[in-house]
């Protein structure tokens, strides 16, 4: 696999091809994710429930992102590099361009993604226009919990799914490099995915985007307590840890992860 970049992704998505992404915390993880042909390594926010053992997104600092990212841009060669900003770090523009400016220099990410819709137009607008890249996160955002009352499928009516579309169009137009959606009904996430130019990653989105993403902790079956039905334990059956996130990217590429079973209709 060669070096991966946006544009490596935007000439996927034109060509019809899928792309593996997966969360990564550490530089062994980053390596073995990178060599089985995974395209993005997502350090995410996610660290703060399956590292470091809290109920939510919202604990973790931009110093230990910082920390994390530059661990795994350490172990990723080919991989893209992608870089959750957390809680509290992007509230003004000025902030945004602070905070997204360390994990770039300081944890060599190679693009950011922030969580919000027509709100942040600004600051994305000002994010790339300091040569930041950016993937927008729609529908479920974690950051948010609390005030969604909890990890609810997102856009199930036709108000708050027009809503997310022309989030992601507005966020498109400001200059985001991506978008990723979070349990939102496939339906849906088909018609962004179409109405866009920009690559589309989906989790808990259905089998239509242009690339799927899970944490990898769910990925191999290890999270403690129910696991989300739009996961997929690709260890179990497999020949360890190696083989099953590999098995994990092929499953991706030839249309056979998600399934219809691990979607959303509405």
């Amino acid at each position: 696999m060669s070096k991966i970049t946006i544009a490596t992704l935007k000439a996927m998505k034109q060509a019809g091809d899928r792309f593996a992404c997966l969360t990564a915390y550490d530089a062994i993880f980053a390596q073995i994710i990178d060599e089985a042909g995974v395209e993005v390594l997502l350090v995410g926010d996610s660290l703060s429930m399956v590292i470091q053992g809290h109920e939510s997104t919202l604990p973790v600092t931009l110093d230990e992102m910082i920390y994390h990212t530059k661990a795994v841009s350490r172990g990723a060669v080919n991989a893209l590099v992608m870089a959750d900003m957390p809680f509290m770090s992007y509230n003004t523009e000025v902030q945004a361009v602070e905070s997204a400016g360390r994990l770039m220099k300081e944890g060599r990410a190679h693009i950011v993604k922030l969580e919000g819709g027509r709100a942040l137009v600004n600051t994305i607008k000002q994010l790339t226009s300091f040569g930041i890249p950016v993937c927008a996160h729609l529908g479920l955002q974690p950051q948010s919990v609390h005030k969604l009352g909890g990890y609810k499928v997102q856009g199930r009516d036709k108000y708050s799914a027009k809503i997310i579309l022309e989030d992601a169009l507005a966020l498109e137009k400001a200059g985001a490099d991506m978008v990723l959606l979070e349990c939102v009904p496939m339906l849906l996430a088909e018609e962004i995915t179409l109405a866009l130019d920009v690559p589309v990653i989906g989790i808990g989105a259905g089998p239509h985007c242009n690339g799927q993403v899970l944490v990898l902790q769910d990925m191999l079956g290890i999270t403690p307590g129910k696991q989300p039905r739009f996961t997929q334990n690709f260890l179990q059956g497999s020949n360890g840890i190696q083989a099953a996130i590999a098995a994990y990217a092929q499953a991706i590429k030839e249309g056979d992860f998600p399934s219809k079973q691990q979607s959303f209709t509405s």
